[in-house]
């Protein structure tokens, strides 16, 4: 963070906790797959400098943990209103960005997003009406915890920088409750050199809806003095990391030694009369050849030497650390195996997820929370600068995609055994639309034909009687 970020939030009493920003930081070099200087760069015992190999394996363990708390669809209320709340979602790419976030989250513990707006008219009696409603996404290190309680974060200091015509500029946006629980919004602006541009600071007053929502890892917290922020994953997997790396070198190392060497005695050779450096002559070749089992057996003339690849003692140590890696995740001992050989991931997993569901239902109580409240603010914000009367209060739910967690096959085959045995014409529809990719006219168009069938079938045996 910047210092006079921070010089500015102490002047107005507040304190920067540089013991949280160490931990994210921390994190995200591993996330981000930076070279760990205490870890990565090394010397061999004569000394030779030489770099560790990284697999970035929390990267994939990240984006396998996003997978969890994908969206499918948010309803907001009804009608106009949740057409409306999905327009500025779309606009400002939520379904990329919450993305995004989601894989920060497991990470690095949080991530934020606040409301704005832009382009707004601001009228003599200081009344501001129109403008574009914006999501701002904000990373943990640029997210700070002004007051929290019973763990919710009330209020927060977001940072930012851009760049305008060339230069950079640091944006700093403190959302503060007054003495009638209302919400005022603080924009201070800082030029490339760190001196505040105090033309452009403002304040405006909102309403009692918070204007902000923060996403966090679902999992208690249990690091000292890191309150409101969530517990980074990455933070108790590090050490499972340093032996994943450590178990990949090893494994590298074997093979890039693994070439066959052909040690060959001195007397088979000749000596370049320049370099005294041994070769052989095509006639010492061709002598060799000719020769061939007639030489003696004795590895004083001739010998190979074949490395070999430790491939079960280095699948051991894969399989103890993977291991370690899954529990660390909260998904039991099967998220990441050997099996075969091969890594067989959650995706593949389709035997006991008691786990791997325990973990899903917490994180996506957290990540609905967060929708949630994103979703009033932009409804407050429309209300009260578009002149909208859409109900905050309304009803918001968020559609999970379920496919990383659930056997496709399994689910289509309950759902079609139902339909036929309880004559379902719905679980007839779903089950069409899904198992051969059909809209929801041709399903319809299709149960219809067979109605008529039958129909027409029950006539034929009528008429025969």
């Amino acid at each position: 963070m910047e210092s006079f970020i921070e010089n500015l939030l102490m002047k107005r009493g507040y304190i920067v906790n540089h013991n949280a920003q160490s931990v994210i930081k921390m994190c995200d070099n591993w996330y981000a797959n930076r070279i760990i200087e205490d870890f990565h760069r090394r010397r061999t015992i004569q000394g030779t400098p030489y770099e560790l190999n990284r697999l970035n394996f929390a990267k994939r363990c990240c984006s396998d943990d996003a997978k969890l708390c994908e969206v499918l669809e948010v309803n907001a209320g009804a009608g106009e209103q949740a057409q409306r709340v999905n327009e500025i979602l779309a606009k400002n790419e939520f379904e990329v960005q919450y993305r995004k976030q989601l894989e920060k989250t497991s990470a690095v513990g949080t991530a934020a997003c606040y409301i704005r707006l832009d382009n707004a008219g601001i009228y003599s009696d200081g009344t501001i009406k129109g403008g574009e409603i914006r999501l701002n996404y904000v990373d943990a290190d640029c997210f700070i915890p002004l007051t929290v309680v019973n763990d919710i974060v009330t209020e927060a200091a977001f940072s930012g920088s851009s760049l305008k015509g060339g230069r950079k500029q640091t944006t700093l946006v403190l959302f503060l409750l007054t003495e009638y629980n209302t919400y005022t919004a603080e924009t201070h602006i800082f030029d490339e050199y760190g001196s505040e541009l105090l033309e452009l600071e403002k304040t405006i007053t909102l309403g009692d809806v918070k204007p902000f929502a923060v996403l966090r890892n679902a999992e208690v917290n249990n690091l000292d003095d890191m309150i409101g922020y969530g517990l980074p994953k990455l933070v108790n997997a590090i050490p499972v990391l340093k032996a994943l790396d450590l178990c990949y070198n090893v494994l590298f190392s074997d093979l890039d030694k693994a070439e066959k060497i052909l040690l060959v005695n001195e007397l088979l050779c000749d000596f370049d009369e320049k370099t005294g450096k041994p070769k052989m002559t095509p006639e010492q070749k061709k002598v060799f050849v000719f020769l061939g089992e007639k030489l003696p057996q004795d590895k004083e003339v001739l010998q190979e030497y074949n490395p070999i690849i430790r491939i079960d003692e280095i699948t051991k140590c894969f399989e103890l650390a993977l291991s370690l890696l899954s529990m660390n995740f909260g998904y039991g001992t099967k998220k990441y195996s050997f099996e075969n050989g091969q890594i067989t991931t959650a995706t593949e997993y389709v035997g006991e997820r008691q786990d791997q569901m325990q973990e899903l239902n917490r994180q996506r109580q957290e990540a609905e929370k967060y929708i949630q409240d994103i979703c009033r603010a932009v409804f407050w914000f429309s209300n009260t600068f578009h002149g909208t009367t859409y109900d905050i209060n309304a009803e918001i739910l968020v559609d999970f995609d379920d496919s990383y967690v659930t056997d496709k096959e399994t689910e289509l085959e309950r759902v079609r055994n139902d339909a036929l045995q309880f004559d379902i014409p719905s679980l007839t529809l779903w089950y069409l639309m899904r198992a051969y990719s059909l809209t929801e006219k041709e399903a319809e168009a299709l149960v219809l034909e067979k109605q008529e069938r039958e129909e027409e079938l029950e006539k034929d045996e009528e008429s025969e009687d």
